[in-house]
């Protein structure tokens, strides 16, 4: 995917944050460490340094969410990530209900708060910093339970 295609999904699916720009993705591809785990109709961005990987962006397309996209996101890049990282980690905003619950069946568990964190219309939200160990990544689908 293009810059330039990576900014257009990425501004159709954050409504309530600022979404990127192409130059902000241009940046980041270009950066040493950076990965792009493309999908049709959505993409995970990540990077990974020194065994550990983080999660940049996650995103899918607002008409096709809640078809287990993001869980295959999620699954592809962890399982790329684990060739050369032991944990991974990310930020996500705590208003942001259905990634939170997302990352949590993906075994990321909370390990901090920052408060207020991002800005909001009416306030802020505080981010959710979230850790997950690579290469042992549960299957979502046993977190649904019988």
């Amino acid at each position: 995917m293009t810059p330039e295609a990576l900014a257009e999904l990425h501004r159709a699916a954050f409504t309530v944050e600022r979404p990127w720009s192409a130059d902000e993705f241009r940046d980041l591809l270009e950066a040493r460490h950076t990965h792009l785990t493309c999908a049709m109709h959505g993409f995970a961005l990540w990077r990974s340094v020194a065994g550990e990987a983080e999660l940049l962006t996650l995103t899918v397309d607002p008409q096709h969410q809640g078809r287990g996209l993001g869980t295959r996101l999620m699954q592809r890049w962890m399982a790329q990530a684990a060739r050369g990282a032991d944990s991974a980690f990310l930020e996500v905003a705590q208003d942001n209900l259905a990634a939170c619950a997302l990352y949590a069946r993906c075994g990321f568990a909370t390990v901090a708060r920052r408060p207020k964190y991002y800005a909001r219309h009416d306030g802020a939200a505080d981010a959710l910093v979230m850790r997950a160990p690579l290469g042992a990544a549960p299957d979502p689908a046993d977190a649904a339970g019988p």
